[in-house]
């Protein structure tokens, strides 16, 4: 037994000379240096243990309702009235539609230039004809029912004012035959032209 242990530390001291020997030769440490195995651990997950099961929860207990207390319905008093007798319904009068208008009758518009009115032309302006003016005016003649001129306006001038105002003022007395709606006479409006012109 004790041989053998004398051998062991024999073995060891040789392999450690050896070792020493070796790590003290420059080119044969950095072999083994470089020749040292790379050590890997593998590293292993945690074990994960499975929940515990929980204990199941009961559900709460329902509360005891309370049973109304049932009582006797009472009948409700039966209120009768006179009968009231009926009125008799009595349905509004037919209402009378009107008769659509009748269409107007047309309109025949005044006269004014027939013969036997016997209206005068306007007198030419004594300045109108020294300047050598001339011109042709448009009136526009409000006719009455009585065929009278109601109304003279000018409509378009003529360029000269004398010319204009004299044959408004010839105008405003002249005789119309007035407008008619059918055999009725009414007021109505027409234009009358009038041209002033100077001969050689």
């Amino acid at each position: 037994m004790r041989t053998d242990r004398i051998g062991l530390a024999v073995t060891l001291a040789l392999h450690a000379l050896a070792a020493a020997a070796l790590l003290s030769y420059e080119p044969a440490r950095k072999a083994l240096l470089a020749a040292a195995p790379i050590m890997v651990e593998l590293i292993t997950p945690p074990r994960i243990e499975p929940p515990k099961p929980q204990p199941p929860t009961e559900p709460p207990k329902p509360k005891p309702v309370a049973k109304p207390v049932e009582r006797p319905i009472e009948p409700l008093p039966v209120i009768t009235a006179p009968a009231e007798a009926l009125s008799p319904v009595v349905a509004p009068p037919p209402v009378a539609i009107a008769a659509p208008p009748a269409p107007p009758a047309p309109l025949t518009q005044p006269i004014f230039n027939a013969d036997y009115l016997d209206n005068p032309a306007p007198a030419y302006p004594p300045l109108s004809r020294r300047l050598r003016e001339e011109g042709r005016v448009i009136l526009r003649v409000l006719v009455g029912v009585r065929g009278t001129a109601d109304e003279v306006q000018v409509r378009t001038p003529s360029g000269s004012a004398r010319l204009d105002e004299a044959a408004r003022e010839t105008v405003r007395g002249w005789r119309f035959v007035p407008a008619k709606r059918g055999a009725e006479p009414v007021a109505a409006w027409v234009l009358i032209p009038i041209s002033f012109r100077l001969e050689g």
